[in-house]
């Protein structure tokens, strides 16, 4: 761990292969490590892919949960009043023509859109087809709402889109396409967040972007934050907050960019790396 100096006063926590344990749990010693932060006056701050109503229950329930970063970025509020205070969407007619390009791939895809999931029914039902984690899948099932087709719905809504989601068959096949649909759709967030999944995003919006965005309505400089992310979609938080720390079990470019490695989701690692800074009076 490097030589610090200044007490942290926020902890931005992603939560899937970070917070979370592989099967998408809050374990106790996590549990007791942020509520020693909290205690001390430290923002714990949910960072997540997901929108803050498809956090486990065990997180959302949390007292010191106040502010919340959810859907990479794409929305930052307070969750006592209720106020957006970041926003980053694309645009309707923008998502659609995503839409239509994924429609040539071999992908099922979803959006997020006004906090929640939709789907186009028959990419809905291939769900189990594209994804072989269990834990996963639930979440994909229990989070979308199916609709007869999804660029047919946007059209009638005219809604912007918070993100767009897509899984490929293979873990294998994300990672060799990823460049590719990089380059597919230059003027977007395009990144991985788990497993076989690509997800994409208006370009503000990304989780460094967010946490420095919350930092200044708190009056808080970003040096004075803590940031645990484990996947690409992390990595813009891990380099933008004064310590960026990364999970065992992550990515390696979000661990060669991190300034310090926890030990991996499955073994407590946020929990027994807070207690450390607990120790030591940094948070």
């Amino acid at each position: 761990m490097p030589e610090l100096e200044l007490p942290y006063r926020l902890i931005a926590l992603d939560l899937d292969g970070t917070l979370l344990n592989p099967q998408k749990e809050l374990t106790e010693g996590n549990r007791r490590a942020l509520l020693a932060a909290a205690g001390r006056g430290t923002h714990i701050v949910p960072t997540t892919g997901r929108f803050f109503e498809g956090m486990p229950e065990a997180v959302r329930s949390l007292p010191c949960i106040r502010y919340a970063i959810t859907i990479n970025g794409a929305q930052v509020q307070d969750r006592q009043t209720g106020e957006v205070l970041y926003r980053a969407e694309i645009p309707n007619r923008r998502a659609i023509e995503v839409m239509e390009q994924l429609d040539t791939l071999p992908v099922i895809y979803d959006c997020y859109m006004d906090n929640w999931g939709y789907m186009t029914e028959t990419l809905y039902a291939q769900g189990p087809a594209y994804i072989q984690d269990p834990h996963v899948l639930k979440m994909l099932l229990e989070l979308r709402k199916p609709v007869p087709e999804l660029k047919a719905f946007l059209r009638e809504t005219g809604r912007d889109v918070q993100k767009i989601q897509f899984f490929f068959p293979t873990v294998e096949e994300r990672v060799r396409r990823l460049p590719q649909m990089q380059a597919l759709f230059p003027d977007l967030n395009v990144c991985s967040a788990l497993g076989n999944n690509v997800e994409i995003n208006a370009p503000a919006a990304n989780k460094g972007d967010a946490l420095k965005a919350l930092c200044r309505h708190l009056g808080l400089p970003v040096s004075q934050s803590l940031a645990f992310g484990d996947g690409l979609n992390d990595l813009s938080m891990i380099q933008a907050a004064g310590l960026g720390v990364a999970m065992e079990n992550g990515d390696p470019a979000v661990k060669a960019a991190a300034g310090a490695i926890a030990p991996s989701c499955g073994e407590d690692g946020v929990g027994r790396f807070m207690e450390t800074l607990l120790e030591k009076g940094l948070l």
